[in-house]
């Protein structure tokens, strides 16, 4: 099943080219602040299932192409990244370190953002910010000390996602926290479709420009790895997000740019890059010093 949000925060099933409002059914109310309804909808998915399906008969319908679809996760717990998860990244990055003797990082749930939403860039003169195309790992389950041999217990499905960054030495999180900096989408495709997560072809263009592929069978730490350490070390819960780590091919994006991510089974998203005027930091007063010089 294909899961979304539309609409002002409605829920609804992706059926072929057409979207089937299942709001009411799911319990969600669409004005409800915070936006947790899409949490307690994960939370819940198992026993709602079959009232979902019963009602996509008589749903009131609508054509994808007429809505306006937002990100499937608008208020997650937390966003689990794992930095330098590609060997080719890494060697580009001039990284000696993995995501297996690193461990992970943590974004804001408010630099999620969704498919129609523009990656808006900090005023930061000087720096670069990069796309990273990462694939988006939905938790549906509150579960702790996951190993790794029961990490589809905790899965409820997969989403695209970009991992934007302003490039530079200083702390990860605070270069990888602005807004917009996280968009999430253009859907949530619940695990049970997804047999193979280990074999999902993954692509990321700027302006029509192929910019980044990779498969996930090329991940350092594998998804039952990633699952196991982050909920060895903290408890994970309905709605967090595991973001895999992106592979080589990163690179600036400007203001004009349209950035598409696709994944095998999960679909594409397309996002506009504006120049925002906002997100001066004295953090980012000098230009960085050394150049990252990405290597083959």
């Amino acid at each position: 099943m294909r899961l979304a949000r539309f609409d002002g925060g409605r829920i609804g099933v992706c059926v072929g080219e057409e979207i089937a409002d299942v709001t009411q059914v799911c319990g969600v109310d669409p004005a409800q602040w915070p936006p947790v309804g899409p949490l307690v909808l994960i939370r819940d998915f198992a026993a709602l299932r079959p009232r979902i399906e019963a009602a996509l008969a008589t749903a009131p319908r609508k054509a994808l192409a007429d809505v306006r679809l937002e990100t499937p996760v608008p208020w997650p717990n937390k966003v689990i990244a794992y930095p330098v998860n590609y060997h080719a990244h890494g060697r580009e990055m001039q990284a000696g370190y993995r995501a297996t003797n690193q461990g992970f990082f943590l974004k804001p749930s408010s630099s999620v953002s969704g498919p129609n939403d523009p990656v808006v860039l900090p005023h930061v003169p000087g720096r670069e910010v990069h796309h990273e195309a990462e694939l988006g790992i939905i938790i549906g389950k509150t579960c702790r000390s996951v190993p790794r041999e029961n990490w589809r217990e905790a899965v409820f499905g997969y989403a695209c996602l970009m991992d934007m960054v302003v490039r530079g030495r200083e702390e990860r999180v605070f270069r990888k926290a602005y807004d917009t900096f996280c968009p999430v989408g253009p859907w949530i495709t619940t695990a049970d479709e997804v047999p193979d997560p280990d074999q999902l072809e993954m692509n990321l263009w700027v302006n029509g420009e192929l910019r980044q592929h990779a498969n996930t069978r090329d991940l350092v730490l594998d998804i039952p790895g990633m699952i196991e350490t982050a909920s060895a070390v903290m408890t994970l819960q309905p709605g967090d997000i595991i973001a895999t780590g992106t592979p080589q091919g990163v690179a600036p994006i400007v203001d004009g740019d349209k950035v598409r991510i696709s994944i095998t089974r999960l679909g594409e998203m397309t996002v506009d890059v504006v120049q925002g005027t906002e997100g001066a930091s004295e953090v980012f007063a000098a230009p960085y010093v050394p150049p990252i010089i990405k290597q083959d």
